[in-house]
């Protein structure tokens, strides 16, 4: 079992510190009952006892599920991965609301670079400015559906699902994308970019 740790955290809203617990890594198949509070961020805030104010954790995080052979590594540093155990997929995120997109992708059954090609194509087409995050798939429709922000509120866009199986394609046939996701690797729109003159 993983082994929390006693950190002390300022809140962002009154200065005050507190210590906390928190599992710099967890295995979801081991400890399935904080699975869904990773899964909805919910597991990186936390509440100040003295004002009441939610604040989130800024801390390396490793999200490993035996079960999918799946590893997310949540950290600032640059990392360079080697050694994953065989058959993993292995990814690396730079904000807890990365990690839970990539989560929600996963459990989607969804391949991650074709959905960052997806997000890609559908901001063109939709002449969007601003990075769609996914938020889930399927529906009566088949349709992927993302959020952006948009003044000071999310909105919502859905894609035909034969958008994702187009670029699906697209990746499968281009080696040098296939091989960039392998390892601990990052897969964002930095990621995509160095694919798309």
């Amino acid at each position: 079992m993983e082994a929390s740790d006693r950190l002390t955290q300022r809140c962002a809203s009154c200065g005050e510190e507190h210590e906390i617990e928190f599992s710099h890594s967890v295995n979801v198949t081991r400890r399935p009952e904080l699975r869904e509070k990773i899964a909805s961020g919910e597991y990186f805030v936390w509440e100040c006892p003295h004002c009441g104010a939610r604040n989130l954790i800024r801390e390396p995080f490793l999200f490993h599920d035996e079960k999918e052979r799946l590893m997310i590594l949540l950290t600032e540093a640059d990392v360079k991965s080697e050694g994953l155990p065989e058959g993993y997929t292995g990814r690396l995120v730079h904000s807890a609301g990365e990690l839970v997109e990539k989560i929600k992708i996963f459990d989607a059954g969804l391949d991650d670079a074709a959905v960052e090609l997806c997000k890609y194509i559908t901001s063109r087409e939709m002449k969007l400015d601003v990075p769609l995050r996914f938020v889930s798939a399927g529906g009566p429709d088949s349709e992927i559906i993302f959020t952006y922000p948009k003044e000071s509120r999310m909105e919502m866009i859905a894609t035909g699902f034969n958008v994702y199986e187009d670029c699906a394609g697209i990746l499968r046939r281009n080696q040098d994308m296939v091989h960039a996701t392998e390892g601990l690797a990052c897969v964002d729109s930095n990621w995509l970019a160095r694919f798309i003159a």
